[in-house]
């Protein structure tokens, strides 16, 4: 069996561990006789990893009693559109900061339901960072704060959580989920693709906070897309086999240490590969240094075709999935919880090495 270093931005890398376990698994769950996706969602086996998901998540968050935990469909996009839906009246303002593709594609949705203000865009920067502490431009009221945690495109991320005045915060945390520590306090829902550090697509994890939910009183909301619907009961067929795979990777992180112990890796795997990029000016970073993503690491070359090589020799080094994406181009090199600190290594010792012999 071959496995290579995946550095890929989303579906991302998987615990070999947990891999195994759902290989083992696959034909006979338990000594059931039957796989997991051939299972009841109202039966026992996975009535029990239902709970145990959300159980863990609470354990891991700190969310205590105080959030309702919902495995749902349609990705981060679906969100866009189902958290307007719930919570933003056409009479009433929400404040969503833009800081990329993802923030915009969220405030297009948002428009649909209520009034929108933007207080922070750094699009005539090229996206390349986050607001900073003092300079968000809050409506007077805003319904809710929306924020995207970390921006996989361009290498972006919040080091803390923005600061909302007071209103309610709400995260697109897709690609920086259980990566390091949160203000759970700050915040009304966060909802997150499980594809880059939860396990495999197909499933969204929205935390909402109960008394936040009750706040949300319209009544002209398809029943499947009214949040009210799954905060207390699994209400329709879920992908079953995707939270089996979520909550065998959350006793993964569990067993390594939990939040602490995955911060600090990934401060020692981001502090490792910006310190090759920066260690002269064959490469560079495309975000600004204290906006700097710690999960996807983005940065260019002196020519598009040292980039292409880059990529060809990287390949061909078991270094795969390093392309930037699509519209902005250069190197990406995503390096979420599942990815190791030896693949990262062996990214540096690479990226040494073709330096050495290209610059």
């Amino acid at each position: 069996m071959k496995r290579v270093h995946n550095f890929s931005a989303g579906p991302a890398a998987i615990p070999t561990e947990v891999l195994e376990i759902v290989r083992d698994e696959l034909l006979d769950y338990r000594d059931t006789g039957t796989s997991i996706m051939e299972k009841s969602h109202r039966g026992k086996e996975y009535s029990e990893i239902d709970v145990q998901a959300k159980e863990r998540l609470t354990r891991i968050l700190g969310l205590q009693d105080d959030f309702h935990i919902m495995f749902l469909q349609g990705g981060a996009s679906a969100q866009f559109m189902q958290v307007p839906m719930n919570f933003l009246d056409k009479d009433q303002t929400a404040d969503y900061i833009n800081t990329g593709v993802w923030s915009k594609k969220a405030i297009k949705e948002a428009k649909l339901f209520g009034k929108v203000h933007v207080p922070f865009s750094s699009e005539d920067e090229q996206f390349s960072r986050v607001s900073t502490k003092d300079e968000l431009q809050l409506s007077d009221n805003p319904r809710y704060v929306h924020f995207t945690s970390n921006n996989t495109i361009y290498g972006t991320q919040y080091r803390v959580e923005p600061d909302s005045n007071g209103a309610p915060l709400i995260c697109d945390a897709s690609s920086d989920f259980l990566s390091r520590e949160i203000d759970i306090d700050r915040y009304g829902l966060i909802y997150a693709g499980a594809q880059k550090n939860l396990g495999p697509s197909g499933v969204t994890v929205v935390i909402v906070r109960k008394n936040f939910l009750q706040t949300a009183t319209k009544t002209d909301i398809p029943t499947i897309l009214n949040y009210k619907t799954h905060a207390e009961r699994i209400f329709n067929t879920p992908p079953t086999f995707a939270v089996y795979m979520v909550n065998l990777v959350l006793k993964w992180f569990e067993e390594k240490g939990g939040i602490s112990y995955f911060e600090k890796l990934n401060d020692q795997k981001a502090d490792l590969l910006y310190s090759a990029i920066d260690s002269d000016d064959f490469y560079r970073g495309t975000a600004q240094p204290n906006s700097r993503s710690k999960m996807n690491v983005t940065f260019r070359l002196p020519s598009e075709e040292l980039e292409a090589k880059f990529l060809s020799k990287a390949a061909e080094n078991d270094l795969v999935a390093l392309k930037g994406h699509r519209s902005v181009g250069g190197i990406r090199a995503s390096i979420y919880n599942a990815c190791s600190l030896e693949s990262v290594k062996a990214l540096t010792d690479f990226m040494k090495h073709f330096r050495d012999k290209n610059g």
